[in-house]
């Protein structure tokens, strides 16, 4: 990690202008909207590509909200970036699912403590094809915390992430037997990039639709539910 490696190719920032850390989200428009809800004087420092990135203070702390973009190839690179190149010490991912247990109510909110792929994303850290990629322990139960102190319904549970966005139904249904509360699309690739620079990371997601019921959040509801996510990254991180 040093200076000489900034700006990189998908992150305009100078070494420092990145907290130590980072909320990301998928939708970069979605990062615009909690740098500016959220953060007191945010500045944007990454625009390229259009995946935004801000930083700024929330509650006198520090804070990033940086973009990734869909699917593990996506993040894989922002968040390996991030870690590497400006010594970003923590990831949180804010994030949607689509639960796979049909007793998983849409807009509730999951820490995702551990994350299994059909990606085959694991093979450059000689990761075998099962591999259960972990958050940090510390960054679940801190969030757990925090829930449970705003009053917020959470589970915490194993996810798929998944490179295929409309999978088959015969897949899914066996991913739910293993235990599979939701699948999203880059969890995995967060938590390996962390574990191999030895930092933080935790992916925080809140249901939008239950693939096993097909039930779906409203627009409003969507709303509501991703409100929840981000308060609690906020106050636990």
């Amino acid at each position: 990690m040093s200076k000489e490696n900034t700006p990189t190719p998908h992150i305009g920032a100078k070494y420092g202008d990145v907290a130590k850390t980072v909320l990301m989200s998928g939708d970069p428009l979605r990062a615009k909207m909690i740098a500016e809800k959220y953060l007191e004087n945010p500045v944007l420092y990454n625009e390229i590509r259009g995946m935004l990135g801000y930083t700024g203070t929330h509650g006198g702390k520090r804070y990033s909200v940086q973009g990734h973009g869909m699917g593990i190839p996506s993040i894989g690179i922002y968040s390996y970036e991030l870690f590497n190149f400006f010594d970003v010490d923590t990831i949180v991912r804010l994030g949607t699912c689509g639960a796979l247990d049909a007793s998983v109510k849409v807009g509730t909110v999951i820490l995702s403590e551990r994350a299994i792929t059909d990606s085959n994303y694991g093979y450059q850290y000689h990761l075998p094809s099962d591999y259960q990629a972990l958050a940090s322990p510390e960054l679940v139960e801190a969030a757990a915390r925090s829930a449970e102190k705003l009053g917020i319904p959470y589970l915490k549970g194993l996810v798929c992430s998944s490179d295929i966005f409309y999978n088959d139904q015969a897949v899914q249904d066996e991913w739910a037997k293993q235990g599979v509360l939701a699948v999203e699309m880059e969890a995995y690739a967060l938590y390996a990039n962390a574990y191999m620079a030895h930092k933080k990371a935790l992916t925080i997601l809140t249901v939008s639709d239950n693939i096993a019921t097909g039930d779906a959040l409203t627009a409003m509801e969507r709303q509501v539910g991703l409100k929840n996510m981000i308060e609690i990254a906020f106050d636990a991180f």
